[in-house]
């Protein structure tokens, strides 16, 4: 990794919360509000925008652990900030706290584990050699 990153460093995303969010299993809808599991593909890509810059060429970033705590429902076209902050460092894994909120109500909180690993080391993970 590029030297830079600290405890401290954050990045955010916004979203609208739209009907592909919603809380379904099999396809059949649950409640017409933000899913849990959309809530978790958030904060991995919201701790994700934190590492990217980063990465060197030949590195890539895998998830290692997601802990989330859903708060609070958001219904459709509500507006949601998700922001994450690096909270420690421990040679190639990156923790992250993740905070989702929606006009100014926290709607969920969690931490997010990356791993950084050489792609060549990926790519052994996946095929097993």
């Amino acid at each position: 990794m590029r030297d830079g990153l600290k405890a401290g460093h954050t990045a955010s995303i916004d979203v609208k919360v739209t009907p592909e969010m919603f809380a379904r299993f099999e396809g059949k809808l649950v409640h017409p509000v933000y899913s849990t599991v959309s809530m978790v593909y958030h904060m991995e890509w919201v701790s994700r925008q934190v590492i990217l810059p980063f990465l060197e060429g030949h590195e890539e970033g895998m998830g290692g652990a997601v802990t989330v705590k859903h708060i609070a429902p958001c219904v459709e076209g509500a507006e949601v900030s998700i922001t994450a902050t690096v909270t420690d460092l421990q040679s190639n894994i990156i923790i992250t706290n993740v905070k989702a909120e929606s006009r100014g109500r926290l709607v969920g909180v969690g931490e997010v584990k990356q791993v950084i690993l050489p792609k060549s080391r990926i790519s052994e993970l996946l095929t097993g050699s």
